[in-house]
């Protein structure tokens, strides 16, 4: 009887909904970390239930989108999505939710979402609650940060959920659910092409352009400037501790052989 060596793979789910909304700064930690990644496009297939074996994967990341999660007759997916999240949930697998993604993990765990008094879109500012501090993934915000954020929905507070982060004009900005379940409202994976592409994205233009100038692209891309950099450095100890979460190292153990 020898032995022989088997890694183990950390293998991550990230859920798409749109070719524009990606992992942003967080690709390069996931490949930083080794994981192997399984993207679900929902875009390309909005009428999709499958059935996924998500005893397979260490963690899941639920991206952005512009639809609401209510609108399950256009886009059947959503449903799939909200039961593969309680399943990830229930077998203790961490969960990462951007944006839509947030409010897809809030809708699983029961909470309505619904329009928030104000689009947000642009740079703003986040304090962490006296809970968001003491976190293990937000406390590196500490305080009050100037985050990105591109949405018009918002999500109640889950029960049984620790309220994380707010802004002036969106009461609930971040939430952990348990130890390894986080929901962002904003989006800490942009980086400044990426806040550019989203600029030029005809269905995001469209929806700036609808504000009737009180949202100005030329100043989202002045404040970009300014924050941007202080954003990606927030981002990688931010994302890195959710990492953390999953382990970093692919595991080589030791297996029998003849």
């Amino acid at each position: 009887m020898g032995l022989g060596k088997l890694v183990v793979v950390k293998k991550v789910l990230v859920f798409q909904h749109v070719p524009y909304e990606i992992l942003g700064t967080l690709d390069p930690l996931l490949r930083r970390g080794g994981y192997r990644v399984r993207y679900i496009n929902f875009g390309r297939e909005p009428a999709s239930t499958l059935d996924i074996d998500t005893e397979k994967y260490d963690g899941l990341i639920v991206l952005g989108g512009p639809m609401n999660v209510d609108m399950t007759t256009e886009y059947p997916h959503l449903d799939t999505e909200v039961r593969m999240i309680r399943r990830m949930m229930a077998q203790g697998a961490p969960v990462l939710g951007i944006c839509l993604g947030a409010q897809l993990i809030a809708k699983s765990l029961g909470a309505p979402v619904r329009k928030n008094p104000e689009k947000e879109i642009g740079w703003y500012d986040i304090t962490l609650t006296d809970a968001g501090k003491a976190d293990p993934v937000m406390g590196h915000l500490q305080d009050t940060r100037r985050i990105f954020e591109w949405h018009s929905d918002t999500y109640d507070l889950p029960e049984g959920a620790v309220h994380l982060a707010s802004s002036p004009t969106c009461a609930n900005q971040a939430f952990r659910y348990g130890d390894n379940v986080y929901g962002f409202q904003f989006h800490m994976e942009v980086d400044g092409p990426l806040v550019e592409r989203w600029l030029n994205t005809p269905v995001y233009k469209a929806e700036i352009e609808a504000t009737n100038g009180r949202i100005d692209p030329d100043v989202i891309r002045r404040d970009t400037r300014e924050h941007i950099d202080q954003l990606n450095v927030l981002s990688e100890q931010v994302f890195d501790s959710f990492l953390d979460l999953m382990g970093r190292v692919n595991r080589t153990v030791q297996i029998g052989s003849m």
